[in-house]
């Protein structure tokens, strides 16, 4: 099975009985004490919203680390044309459920969301890691660390090891052959851990099944949306809901993938 598969990356790092996996993955990608990551739980992945007809946000897998910072990891294979807006969105959520009625902003903690591509996401450079942070553009000030942006793009990968931990985990979330993750992991014990879970994935029947036909899932959605740009956006975009509708995508879906509130959602089910 595909590591970049959503629903395989799941079961390899969303793991609740075991974080070790997405603790060490972590931190070969984010800039973090060595002791947030002597505590690291999965919490619920979804992000509930404040009235019924906001939008709602399901996370790929969501931790959160000793201090108390929240860190979204999201994979994705298909180019979306709103993947920025729906960083933020994310992001914005994640802040906003850290503090309860009658809390002190001072309750909010750090944010971040390593967004991980398998297409190019940052035409503006060739590096494969991008971080964002608020700051002054003029000079350079930051105004706050609450806010954290990753961006990890698999095209953009060196050929060559350039001696992080960060390349071979990416190199493994790229590979396409079993002899490629075989020589990963002879070199990193950790990788190995992590080529030895997905052989224990890819052997069970049911997590195939359900791996295949997400990715299929995927696909499909990807096509329908090229042809959305075809037709223009809005109209195409209202197609694709319908067409999603008609095979029966659950709504949180469909709200994921076309960026519609579920009211709008529902205005287009067939009567």
């Amino acid at each position: 099975l595909s590591p970049r598969n959503d629903f395989v990356f799941k079961r390899l790092f969303g793991d609740a009985n075991d974080t070790t996996l997405v603790t060490w993955f972590l931190q070969s990608v984010l800039d973090l004490p060595a002791g947030e990551y002597e505590e690291v739980t999965i919490v619920d992945p979804r992000l509930p919203a404040d009235v019924f007809e906001d939008k709602e946000g399901i996370l790929d897998v969501r931790v959160k680390t000793r201090g108390g910072k929240v860190v979204d990891v999201e994979i994705q294979v298909a180019e979306h044309p709103r993947m920025r807006e729906r960083v933020i969105f994310y992001l914005a959520r994640m802040v906003a459920g850290q503090i309860g009625k009658g809390e002190d902003y001072s309750a909010i903690k750090r944010s971040i969301c390593v967004l991980i591509t398998d297409y190019r996401q940052i035409p503006e450079n060739q590096s494969y890691h991008n971080r964002y942070v608020l700051y002054d553009r003029q000079t350079g000030s930051e105004f706050t660390d609450l806010l954290e942006v990753d961006t990890l793009e698999l095209p953009k990968l060196p050929r060559e090891e350039d001696g992080t931990d960060e390349w071979q985990w990416m190199k493994f979330l790229d590979a396409r052959k079993e002899e490629e993750l075989t020589m990963l992991a002879q070199k990193n014990p950790r990788i190995a851990r992590a080529v030895s879970r997905l052989a224990e994935l890819s052997q069970d029947e049911r997590t195939r099944l359900l791996a295949e036909s997400r990715e299929k899932l995927q696909w499909d959605i990807a096509v329908k949306m090229r042809e959305a740009d075809k037709k223009g956006w809005e109209k195409g975009r209202l197609d694709v809901t319908r067409n999603l509708l008609r095979m029966g995508l659950p709504l949180e879906k469909i709200m994921e993938a076309t960026g519609l509130t579920r009211e709008e959602i529902q205005s287009l089910r067939p009567h």
